[in-house]
């Protein structure tokens, strides 16, 4: 198993890098959001590797860092859902908006991605929450408490994304006298400035 990757990139299409190491040139699938952090071609860069083995197939799988690789190892754990589904899901949402959708029960913002429909999302919700929240160190600004889920829950009522309830939600102070009228208030506010 190809554990990690530390060599040049070669070259990059829209869903894959090939880094070249030691002269062998590694084809590796990658979420947008790396694919767009990791630098251009002639650039030195370390990822972190799934190997992907089947049949017909053996296929490399690159993140940023462990932490998602974790996420993505953890994702096509889940029944149905495969190592394409699962990067599609980090491209469209942050591993951080995942866990928090995942960890607050959020179907909403998980079925937005394509190919995740509501089936899925809560197949991935039941089967990944309890093992998310004792897996993943979730980052301050992803930590919904449970007085925010209803924030949350009126975000996406009022027509707002579940990765822009998540957002709004983040940036709440971390006051807990604040009214739940107050919290929505302060969550749209921050919405219409962005």
């Amino acid at each position: 198993m190809i554990a990690s990757l530390n060599g040049k990139i070669e070259t990059m299409t829209a869903d894959a890098a090939v880094i070249n190491v030691g002269g062998v040139g590694f084809k590796v699938f990658m979420p947008t959001s790396v694919l767009a952090s990791i630098g251009t071609p002639g650039k030195t860069v370390k990822v972190f590797t799934h190997t992907h083995v089947r049949e017909d197939a053996i296929t490399l799988f690159g993140f940023a860092t462990e932490n998602e690789l974790w996420l993505f190892e953890t994702l096509i754990g889940v029944s149905g859902l495969g190592p394409k589904l699962s990067i599609a899901m980090l491209s469209t949402l942050t591993p951080d908006q995942i866990v928090t959708a995942i960890a607050t029960g959020a179907a909403d913002m998980l079925d937005m991605i394509p190919g995740i429909g509501k089936k899925v999302a809560s197949r991935i919700i039941l089967e990944l929450k309890e093992k998310i929240g004792a897996g993943w160190a979730v980052s301050e600004e992803a930590k919904v408490s449970d007085e925010n889920t209803d924030v949350l829950g009126a975000l996406t009522a009022l027509g707002y994304s579940g990765a822009e309830a998540v957002k709004a939600v983040a940036s709440l102070p971390a006051d807990k006298k604040l009214k739940l009228e107050d919290k929505v208030k302060l969550a749209l506010q921050y919405l219409g400035k962005n």
